[in-house]
């Protein structure tokens, strides 16, 4: 595929892009989405980046899908964030009993999110499971319709993967990171519900229930490489407003920062296509090709941050006032980069 030849070029219409920053300034000070913001989301389908046409989603591929998320995440950390990981628990339709889904994911505003901590415990019961637990991080829990989360099962070593409908679970209001505020990542419990056999699931290439590539990739590397964009396109938010203040010096410093940069996600997009590539022609993804996309994730994390860092002192006060949005970019840049997964 080919890549944008300017580094600040995006491939969202100007238009758009400005009314999104417009409507995620209101979210940050909501400290969710809005319905606004949310209304967009869902006319855009956004949240279906990876599910299935015939359930209303886009059905893209993960290249296509990741670039996206990247240019979601340069318009706003908290709607990259929330598209991204909303989008990839979504993805979990390709996995599910295809009755159960078709009825779900006729739902417009259907959105699915949660943890992948084995943080619950289940005990079988009458075709099901008997469930409690406290899981973390929920993004988009104000406005998720099921959480996912997965669970040990009692008396095993197993893990399996649940989902609940919203009112079978209780939030926890206690998301205070200082960037991300929008993702309003809660804590979500529930105590002691049964859930049918029919509403567990498994993240495996064997257990997919829909017939597109995108379930074969395996997800380590799909959460690595839709995370990893989420502070690239973060960091090239940052360095364009950074280059907005248009002094002769920090001009000069963000051209080498985005140079290096550009660099690191050439690099980073070769390995995903090639990835890709390889699982539509044989129909799996060798282990050499998913290591590749770790590792370029992580290095473009590393590059992002690093260039951002080096930029940031030449800045001014204006990157310190909570009130501008070049803080929240950074505040966001680094709350996203503190992801276990991309982390060396």
């Amino acid at each position: 595929m080919k890549e944008e030849k300017n580094f600040r070029e995006s491939t969202i219409p100007v238009v758009v892009s400005e009314r999104l920053r417009g409507l995620s300034a209101g979210a940050e000070a909501a400290g969710e989405l809005t319905a606004a913001l949310l209304d967009v989301i869902q006319d855009y389908r956004w949240f279906k980046l990876f599910v299935p046409r015939s359930l209303g989603g886009l059905e893209l591929s993960l290249p296509d899908g990741v670039r996206l998320e990247e240019e979601l995440a340069r318009i706003d950390g908290s709607l990259g964030w929330t598209v991204t990981l909303c989008g990839g628990a979504n993805l979990f339709v390709g996995y599910m009993d295809r009755s159960i889904a078709t009825a779900i994911f006729a739902d417009r505003a259907v959105c699915l999110g949660g943890s992948g901590q084995a943080a619950g415990k289940a005990v079988m019961e009458n075709g099901g499971y008997r469930v409690s637990g406290k899981w973390r991080y929920a993004t988009g829990a104000p406005h998720l319709t099921h959480f996912t989360a997965n669970c040990v099962i009692e008396g095993t070593d197993l893990i399996k993967s649940f989902f609940f409908p919203k009112a079978d679970v209780r939030i926890v209001k206690d998301w205070n990171a200082f960037g991300l505020k929008a993702t309003a990542s809660h804590s979500f419990e529930v105590d002691n519900l049964w859930v049918d056999e029919a509403h567990t699931f498994s993240i495996i290439p064997q257990a997919a229930t829909w017939d597109h590539p995108i379930y074969q990739y395996p997800f380590l590397p799909f959460a690595e490489a839709t995370l990893a964009v989420n502070t690239l396109g973060m960091a090239r938010h940052f360095l364009e407003c950074a280059a907005a203040i248009d002094t002769p010096q920090l001009l000069a410093q963000v051209d080498a920062a985005e140079k290096e940069i550009w660099k690191t996600r050439v690099l980073f997009y070769e390995a995903l296509d090639a990835s890709w590539d390889e699982l539509t022609r044989t129909g799996t993804l060798s282990s050499e090709r998913s290591t590749a996309v770790g590792e370029r994730s992580r290095t473009l994390v590393d590059m992002s941050r690093k260039q951002v860092i080096a930029t940031y002192p030449s800045v001014g006060l204006i990157a310190a006032n909570e009130s501008s949005t070049i803080n929240r970019v950074w505040r966001d840049l680094f709350t996203a980069s503190q992801h276990r997964l991309l982390r060396w």
